[in-house]
């Protein structure tokens, strides 16, 4: 995230510290409308925001950044950009942040939806948890078998999301995950350039679950992820 939504750094800022981590490419991913209290993105910001991307990527030859967006899935389903704006995207993290405490079935049935979008890559934190006393919140109710097998039938991914506040996936479900032949993301969720750390939390969590590099997203170049995606 950066300082278009909810992030502390600009985009420039987070790309020289993915640069200084070693890493070949990052995926921008601000937030979508909904999330409201985050400044999240409309189309002609979001789109704004991707030209830029675009101008810094023909300047760049040893790095990637992927043009993304966390966009919501809203309470009555469906995704908080239309389809015309997901197409352009290189990266499409789903997320629900409202309505947590409906049904098992009504959650399970907007990340189905979700993961059957076309233009969506992945789901993050799949569960909603927060971890820690001061933000301590139980998981919603969801089917992860069910989320499990429309995530393999797509194609799509899976978040381990590495902050110390959510690494969401757990452990048990992320071997579940693996088992239902579901690849993992670990995922920084940054919102400043000290969020990239967070990296070794995802990490700890990864090999405790028994995940090699080959259950992990990306632990691939780019290249290989898109030949995943069936772009």
């Amino acid at each position: 995230h950066t300082t278009e939504s909810d992030g502390r750094n600009t985009l420039e800022e987070m790309i020289a510290a993915a640069r200084e981590r070693g890493y070949a490419y990052i995926a921008i991913t601000d937030h979508s409308p909904r999330v409201s209290m985050a400044r999240g993105l409309s189309a002609e910001r979001l789109r704004a925001q991707w030209a830029e991307i675009d101008a810094v990527n023909e300047r760049l030859e040893d790095f990637r950044v992927l043009k993304g967006v966390e966009c919501d899935i809203l309470e009555a389903g469906g995704m908080d950009h239309p389809d015309d704006v997901l197409a352009e995207a290189d990266w499409v993290i789903a997320s629900i942040h409202y309505g947590q405490h409906q049904s098992s079935e009504q959650i399970t049935d907007r990340i189905l939806g979700a993961l059957a979008n076309p233009h969506v890559c992945a789901v993050a934190h799949p569960t909603g948890r927060l971890l820690g006393k001061k933000r301590f919140r139980k998981p919603y109710e969801v089917d992860l078998a069910a989320v499990y097998q429309a995530a393999r039938e797509h194609g799509k991914f899976l978040e381990l999301n590495a902050t110390k506040e959510r690494l969401d996936l757990n452990d048990v479900q992320c071997l579940a995950a693996r088992r239902a032949g579901v690849p993992i993301v670990l995922n920084t969720d940054a919102h400043s350039l000290e969020g990239l750390a967070n990296m070794r939390y995802g990490l700890l969590q990864a090999r405790r679950a028994g995940l090699t590099p080959a259950d992990v997203v990306n632990t691939r170049p780019w290249s290989e992820i898109e030949k995943l995606l069936g772009r």
